[in-house]
């Protein structure tokens, strides 16, 4: 699909009033998007595990006004607690959105969220968070037009997410979601994500994400500031060279099962991640130095029982430790045992693959 097919012909709606409420899970990035085009497009094409628990909750209550506003109207609300700082990001959000809606400046919105995990701490809070907003607009669309088909209601929501935030594009299907195109395996799109298309081998299929937060603060820069860092990067054509090759090596690495090479290719991308944040300028460093000691721990442990936990880190310094079902006790026991220390006031989130969104009725 292209934008234009985003673009509704007429779309004149009489819905006076509604509310619907949908729950979008975050995802975690196997190959790393790291730099943008404009318009919001990857500079280099990523995959993802949906994840099932880490989710956002949004509910949008929307009530027609007496005549169109020149500008948006809406309440934005985190835990039933007005977030005024979210205002700018929404309003820019609505300003790109508004061409695929048209009707949603005839509308206040009041957009009440909630997250099952720190806010702002490197677990893609912004991705859960924009793909249920914009599942919850995409309803209003719906309501208009209940001929909709499922196919493009999802990928027009995924279409809409990625205006707010790029990665919410990967938040809206699962288990493994891919975003931008990759001409050597014929497969993703630039303007939205797509289901994993190739073979994938049971052992994928229940994987599991034990997330470790090491810190739950406010990050010191932001996921948005540090992709526009990319711009002019002394290592940015190399490292899009990488993430192509690595999702090829994905592709033979799903369909055979083989996790050591698994492991090799998303612990190298999570490192070269953080690599290029060191290496910008001005460079910065996210990880914290009990980042560093967990990552040490998981080698030791992986050379001495040959299970296969490795790590991979989002934008932030918690880690996620992502091992098959099958190890899940023994690594667990390894998490308990040797790593919750290293957690701030020792919390961990146990999650897994997941479906992808849902609608809460």
């Amino acid at each position: 699909m292209t934008e234009t097919d985003f673009v509704p012909e007429t779309l004149t709606s009489d819905i006076s009033f509604g509310k619907v409420t949908w729950k979008a899970p975050s995802n975690i990035a196997l190959v790393k998007y790291w730099g943008k085009l404009p318009g919001q497009i990857p500079a280099n094409a990523s995959v993802s595990f949906t994840l099932e628990d880490s989710a956002t909750i949004t509910t949008l209550t929307y009530r027609k006004l007496g005549k169109e506003q020149n500008d948006f109207s809406f309440d934005i609300f985190l835990d039933d607690i007005p977030v005024p700082e979210f205002i700018p990001k929404i309003r820019t959000f609505l300003g790109r959105i508004e061409r695929y809606l048209p009707f949603i400046k005839e509308y206040h919105l009041e957009i009440k969220t909630t997250n099952s995990f720190p806010h702002s701490s490197g677990i893609a809070s912004s991705a859960s968070g924009m793909a249920a907003l914009a599942l919850c607009l995409m309803e209003i669309e719906r309501r208009i037009n209940p001929e909709l088909t499922k196919l493009y209601f999802e990928t027009k929501a995924s279409f809409l997410a990625r205006l707010g935030s790029g990665s919410a594009c990967r938040s809206i299907n699962g288990e493994i979601v891919q975003w931008g195109k990759h001409p050597g395996i014929n497969s993703g799109s630039d303007l939205y994500g797509t289901p994993y298309p190739h073979k994938v081998h049971a052992v994928f299929k229940d994987y599991q994400d034990t997330i470790l937060l090491v810190h739950q603060g406010q990050k010191q820069v932001s996921s948005t500031v540090g992709h526009q860092l990319m711009n002019g990067h002394i290592f940015a054509g190399q490292r899009f060279k990488q993430a192509a090759q690595n999702i090829e090596e994905l592709k033979q690495i799903f369909e055979t099962g083989d996790l050591n090479s698994f492991i090799q290719v998303v612990e190298s991308e999570a490192l070269t991640l953080h690599a290029m944040m060191m290496t910008s300028i001005p460079y910065f460093v996210l990880m914290k130095p009990n980042t560093f000691k967990i990552i040490e721990k998981i080698w030791e442990f992986r050379k001495k029982t040959a299970l296969h936990p490795c790590f991979t880190l989002d934008a932030g310094a918690n880690v996620h430790v992502l091992y098959p079902f099958k190890e899940k006790e023994e690594v667990m026991a390894f998490i308990r045992d040797e790593l919750v220390e290293y957690c701030e006031d020792g919390l961990f989130i146990q999650d897994r693959l997941g479906n992808g969104a849902i609608k809460i009725e």
